[in-house]
């Protein structure tokens, strides 16, 4: 046996022996905001703060998302419709459950919504920025630091619906910290920065509590095309004939 065989066994197995030593996060996960218990419930959200060539046009969207929803009308909050919620949205959708699926290489999160896929990679590292091709939700690396498994995620599109409907550029960099803090409750704290439209980073936590071993994940796609968005950006429905 050669001594870079052996080299290479001896990372191989001590690369397995820290993985097998790692929390398990398979399952099924939904939303969880702490039921009260103030050592289960998420850290509340630092202020979104922009730059100020983006900080006015934000300001006026949120009035006018406000008057819209006064009027009973529902404004999009990203472009063509059924597009992918991708990162950091996808990783909470309302009250909509997700599962996921680990291995010593690799943590995959599937979301009932939609069905996106996300693929943690844990065997390799992160890639230069300029070597990834964009997509929804981006390239995710992760590595274990005590009992947290940190993620760096790089690489997400443009026209990819921003955290609270805030913009970005391709030089958004998004890091998380996951952990659970009791046997079947997650915690999922996001780091977003982005130098071209945040003055600071914005961070966040998403709780999640283990729901039962049964559960079966639901069809959920977009399929309606019959929405629309109007000139002034409101969702429509056509009407047959029209």
């Amino acid at each position: 046996m050669t001594k870079q065989l052996v080299f290479t066994l001896l990372v191989a197995n001590a690369a397995f022996g820290q993985a097998s030593k790692a929390p398990d996060f398979s399952g099924f996960w939904e939303p969880f905001r702490g039921g009260g218990d103030p050592k289960l419930t998420p850290p509340a959200a630092s202020p979104v703060v922009l730059k100020e060539k983006y900080a006015k046009p934000y300001a006026d969207r949120q009035k006018l998302e406000q008057e819209s929803l006064a009027k009973g009308e529902q404004l999009a909050t990203s472009g063509p419709q059924c597009q992918p919620y991708g990162m950091p949205n996808m990783m909470t959708v309302a009250s909509y459950p997700m599962e996921a699926l680990q291995t010593p290489t690799k943590l995959l999160v599937v979301t009932e919504v939609l069905h996106e896929v996300r693929s943690v990679f844990l065997d390799r590292p992160q890639m230069p920025w300029d070597d990834v091709a964009p997509t929804y939700t981006g390239r995710s690396v992760g590595k274990w630091d005590g009992d947290s498994l940190v993620i760096d995620t790089v690489a997400i599109k443009p026209n990819t619906a921003g955290y609270r409907g805030i913009p970005h550029s391709p030089q958004m960099h998004i890091t998380e910290r996951m952990r659970l803090v009791a046997p079947d409750v997650l915690h999922d704290q996001i780091t977003i920065e982005d130098p071209e439209t945040l003055e600071k980073p914005i961070v966040y936590t998403l709780g999640f509590k283990r729901m039962e071993k049964d559960y079966e994940m639901v069809e959920f796609v977009c399929e309606n095309n019959r929405e629309y968005i109007d000139e002034k950006g409101v969702v429509r429905m056509r009407v047959k004939g029209k």
